[in-house]
């Protein structure tokens, strides 16, 4: 079904925005505010509305919204126990997998891609950028953690087990953020919006899913240009190897200020 067929583009567009933002929104209820009926209703009408728009846009938003839907039924915090890791990563892992199933052998579409070996060297400016975030991250995260009192959102690493499971799961939360949101949500985005538009309404969804899981206080301050600045560099580098190399640099960052605002006689490297 595609009743806006006829229209000019820019009217196509403005009528194909509606279920993107809808679907965009409901990141806030579902995940940063706590309003799990408000967050799938929106998620509902984002599908519905676009099916009387544009029957692919339907079919791609609806693979974001499942995605979405997986990874909202287990809680998303900070807590390393074994089963509450094992329910989170089959969560995460489901909806990454989920959409790209489906989109691969029942849509027969070749567009959500990881692409690991570009063959293409980095540059010497995408080099620098990588210093840039570990000096930024240097200097932002500790204030932030510590003056906002966020840190307390992740457990204390004084005991070794859980010190090295922290560490395993920020990592792997931080790789999986480029998988589901750049990788999967920005891209099938892409295919409908100007990559300007796509970035801003993945960024809103990435953010809130950050706050669940910790960043709050004046975190989306710092969350959501790093979401806008991670879909702008898979835009420009098209790599998936580039994008998770920023991202687990600077959750490298995270890690150790976490540490650090736990206990402030450890790593006495950070100013703050």
């Amino acid at each position: 079904m595609t009743s806006i067929s006829t229209e000019s583009p820019r009217t196509a567009l403005s009528w194909k925005l509606l279920p993107a933002a809808l679907l965009s929104l409901s990141g806030v209820p579902l995940f940063a505010i706590g309003n799990e009926l408000l967050g799938y209703g929106l998620l509902v009408a984002s599908v519905a509305t676009a099916a009387f728009i544009d029957h692919r846009l339907m079919r791609h938003l609806a693979l974001i919204a499942a995605g979405m839907t997986i990874f909202s039924l287990v809680p998303l915090n900070a807590d390393l126990s074994t089963e509450h890791m094992a329910l989170m990563g089959g969560a995460l892992a489901l909806a990454v997998l989920v959409p790209w199933l489906v989109s691969r052998f029942v849509y027969r579409e070749d567009i959500i891609k990881f692409p690991v070996n570009t063959g293409r060297k980095w540059p010497l400016a995408a080099k620098l950028y990588l210093i840039g975030v570990v000096a930024l991250g240097y200097f932002i995260l500790p204030v932030y953690l510590i003056r906002t009192g966020v840190y307390q959102n992740w457990p204390d690493a004084s005991d070794p087990d859980i010190f090295w499971r922290l560490f395993l799961g920020v990592n792997a939360v931080g790789i999986w953020d480029e998988l589901f949101f750049i990788c999967t949500t920005f891209t099938l985005l892409r295919q409908h919006f100007p990559d300007w538009l796509a970035n801003l309404l993945q960024a809103v969804v990435f953010s809130s899913f950050l706050w669940e899981i910790g960043y709050q206080s004046w975190g989306p301050l710092l969350t959501f240009p790093f979401a806008l600045l991670q879909g702008y560099t898979f835009k420009l580098t098209k790599s998936f190897t580039y994008v998770v190399s920023v991202h687990l640099l600077f959750d490298l960052v995270l890690f150790l200020a976490l540490v650090h605002a736990h206990n402030r006689d450890w790593l006495p490297i950070f100013l703050y």
